[in-house]
């Protein structure tokens, strides 16, 4: 990851002591839960194995946030988390980019797929609510005209 423009994954706006973060302010930072961390781990998504202080006890540094936040991007684009493994695979390797770019395309077209299928759902919304106004405007003109 140190061969990536810093500018490709989100920034983290919170300053990481040298010692790292316990899990529950790296859970807070991410937006991901305490338990999704762990599970983030342990299907290997993470690029290097979490550091842990004497007690054994999970530290995450900026590096690893950052990298967090951006799995947070690409699960929320809903990427499947296989998909979000293999990136990770490829991300410990340099010389991978043009792997890598094969995989976010791919994602890419299946999220404007999403997009163009969410596109026509929310206009079969609008066609409903449009057709539920009309009736409700003209049940309440009906309602007025019998009272008065």
């Amino acid at each position: 990851m140190d061969d990536v423009p810093p500018l490709l994954l989100p920034d983290v706006p919170v300053d990481v002591p040298p010692e790292g973060l316990p899990i529950g302010r790296a859970a807070e930072v991410t937006g991901l839960s305490v338990e999704a961390l762990r599970y983030y781990e342990r299907e290997g998504l993470l690029l290097d194995p979490t550091p842990r202080n004497a007690g054994g006890r999970r530290r995450y540094r900026a590096r690893d946030l950052t990298w967090l936040a951006g799995l947070v991007m690409l699960r929320e684009t809903s990427m499947p988390i296989a998909d979000m493994k293999v990136i990770a695979d490829l991300s410990r390797r340099p010389g991978t980019e043009a792997e890598r770019l094969v995989e976010l395309e791919r994602h890419r077209a299946r999220v404007l797929e999403q997009l163009a299928r969410t596109r026509r759902h929310l206009a079969a919304i609008d066609d409903k609510i449009a057709a539920y106004r009309e009736v409700a405007a003209g049940e309440g003109h009906r309602a007025d005209h019998r009272t008065g």
